[in-house]
């Protein structure tokens, strides 16, 4: 079984470099409405099924530039980790500090983060189970910072990929394999 796991395009949006806490929220979700720059994509040829995509519509849209409309199958279990300000604040801080702060709140699942660490791992986990139980080659078109998570989740179900990075560019891809799931 062969899977391609996508960064969605590139969003049409850009980052002020401070925010307060409400700030920082309202452009979060503005950045979640963005629309994508549509980019050429070299993907490996290979006989995939599906086109998995996330409920954000930079995965679809992603999708659709490169693949057209056929053989998409949208789920929730793999939409970009929610990011929203650490705390209320009416002073502006950098952009970096409220991502900083908001991952590290993830990380330790603190409730002020939308999910935690421990709901991301299981939304990947059940994605992969999806996956190894329908058996299929596929292409998944998600998110960034998703991304670590299921490649983790693909690891622990036996799948082998060659490429790992801290920062996945918008376009970049990771190609995972495992042959006990043909």
């Amino acid at each position: 079984m062969k899977v391609i796991i996508m960064r969605h395009s590139k969003v049409e949006y850009i980052w002020e470099k401070w925010y307060t806490s409400d700030e920082f929220d309202k452009a979060c979700k503005e950045y979640d409405r963005s629309f994508i720059e549509h980019t050429e994509q070299n993907i490996p040829h290979f006989n995939y099924q599906n086109i998995y995509i996330s409920t954000l519509s930079r995965s679809r849209e992603t999708a659709v530039s490169i693949f057209g409309q056929t053989h998409i199958r949208q789920t929730e279990l793999i939409y970009e980790v929610p990011l929203r300000s650490a705390f209320d604040s009416k002073i502006r801080l950098p952009l970096w500090f409220w991502n900083f702060a908001g991952r590290i709140q993830w990380f330790f699942n603190i409730e002020r983060q939308i999910e935690g660490r421990l709901n991301t791992k299981k939304r990947a986990k059940s994605f992969v189970n999806m996956l190894c139980k329908d058996r299929d080659d596929a292409i998944v078109i998600t998110h960034g910072f998703f991304m670590h998570t299921l490649l983790n989740a693909f690891r622990n179900k036996g799948f082998r990929y060659d490429k790992s990075n801290i920062h996945y560019k918008t376009g970049s891809y990771v190609v995972v394999e495992n042959n006990h799931y043909k």
